[in-house]
């Protein structure tokens, strides 16, 4: 198993008054040359947004991006005409494909919204635009894996176009659980969302990310409670 790890204090970050973000990954304003992606992981942004404010209507094509409320909620908008807001617990996929307009802003006036955009690259370019969210159970389910993005459509997750697996969960201290691989030839990337977390034998703390490569499962375990934590199986090679 090979590792790299990202510490938390280690991302790019920018302070533009009504937004604070941080950058797993080379994204805007921050460039590393050792990050620009991890496999098929393209963007891991980590954004905080004043009440009222957010992203006007912007431009994306041929990538895939996943939004996941961690408090508050998102105010989506595009020209596919969907509109609504995200909320903590739901889970947002849209297909950019051929070209795509949207915005996201905080949907409420006063308090914060902080929220995971993710892109990842497609296994097919220029599909038609799409556009889907759920509402999941990952909140109330402790202690296991809740399966929230995957390669196909299924009755409790949503699909994009790339091979996929994304995991949430919340665990109490000391519990153990097992990631196997779907293929082979993937990658894992794991996020702490928050708390504390022994992931390949490597202790991660809150926003400390580690990539895992050459691996087929994956030990995980909590070391304080209410911890929780995003994995994401993405392809090396795409």
């Amino acid at each position: 198993m090979n590792s790299i790890l990202f510490k938390a204090e280690s991302r790019g970050h920018a302070y533009h008054g009504w937004l604070d973000t941080y950058h797993t990954f080379s994204f805007a304003d921050y460039h590393n040359p050792e990050r620009i992606h991890f496999g098929a992981l393209r963007v891991l942004n980590d954004d905080i947004v004043l009440g009222g404010e957010g992203f006007g209507e912007h431009h994306h094509d041929n990538m895939e991006i996943i939004t996941i409320p961690l408090q508050g909620g998102v105010r989506h908008g595009d020209s596919m005409g969907n509109k609504g807001v995200i909320e903590q617990g739901e889970v947002q996929v849209m297909s950019a494909g051929t070209g795509v307009f949207h915005s996201e802003h905080n949907a409420d006036d006063e308090k914060l919204v902080n929220f995971f955009q993710i892109w990842v690259f497609p296994n097919q370019k220029n599909v038609e635009p799409r556009y889907e969210q759920k509402a999941m159970n990952f909140l109330n389910n402790r202690n296991i894996l809740n399966e929230i993005v995957t390669p196909q459509p299924t009755e409790h997750a949503l699909w994009i176009h790339q091979n996929v697996w994304f995991n949430i969960g919340s665990f109490d201290k000391d519990v153990e659980t097992n990631y196997q691989l779907h293929e082979k030839e993937s990658g894992i990337f794991a996020m702490v969302i928050q708390g504390r977390f022994e992931v390949g034998g490597i202790e991660l703390n809150s926003r400390d990310g580690l990539g895992l490569m050459d691996l087929e499962d994956l030990a995980i375990k909590a070391l304080s409670d209410d911890a929780r934590i995003l994995l994401m199986e993405v392809p090396m090679k795409w």
